[in-house]
């Protein structure tokens, strides 16, 4: 039976959480109307609908926000490869959940964030690390779930090569955000079957 000190706590780590996302919820939209710069702890607070010192007890700065941003993005990733992994067809899995991450990067509220991100990262140390080390710890994942498959078909694939097509995907869904800005109108549908195609060639690539 829990405790009513138990269910303080929980209660309370929960509207912490709450916050946090609301605050997160809020400068996404400063970040993608205005740019990182461009947005201030004072706008995203009225936003957030909670003072700028209320949003400091969750976040020392703008960077700190940043990072939750790309901390969730790398967990929904890690997420979804663990679920790959576990899948009775991996390659099945992979190839049939890319129509949904095609349609993730296609959102334009996305992929404003998302660039908008980057390009800080081009000139901010800070930012850039941050960035770094998420995509490090997300190709790594997608290299043990390449080599899964590959090794499924007969292949034994020196690493570098695993890298190479792991670096291949990882090109084709990022070049995604930058296509929805530049047109808008293409078809998100046939685009989805196009990429899962050359996802199938590429892993029937030899190594």
């Amino acid at each position: 039976m829990q405790t009513a000190d138990h269910t303080q706590t929980t209660t309370e780590a929960s509207r912490a959480a709450a916050r946090r996302q609301q605050i997160l919820s809020a400068a996404a939209q400063c970040f993608r109307e205005h740019g990182f710069h461009g947005a201030s702890i004072a706008q995203i607070s009225k936003i957030a609908g909670m003072s700028a010192g209320h949003i400091y007890h969750y976040f020392e700065n703008k960077e700190a926000i940043i990072a939750a941003i790309v901390a969730q993005d790398l967990e929904t990733l890690l997420t979804m490869t663990a679920e790959f992994r576990a899948a009775c067809n991996v390659r099945a899995a992979l190839i049939e959940r890319a129509a949904d991450a095609v349609a993730d990067q296609l959102d334009p509220a996305a992929a404003a964030l998302k660039l908008e991100i980057v390009a800080e990262a081009a000139r901010n140390p800070r930012v850039a690390q941050i960035v770094r080390e998420a995509d490090e710890a997300c190709r790594r994942e997608l290299m043990i779930t390449v080599r899964v498959i590959r090794s499924a078909a007969g292949h034994d694939d020196p690493p570098e090569a695993i890298g190479d097509m792991v670096e291949v995907l990882a090109s084709l869904f990022e070049g995604l955000l930058l296509r929805t800005i530049r047109n808008p109108a293409l078809d998100r549908q046939r685009v989805a079957q196009r990429i899962q195609i050359a996802i199938n060639d590429l892993l029937n690539q030899p190594g």
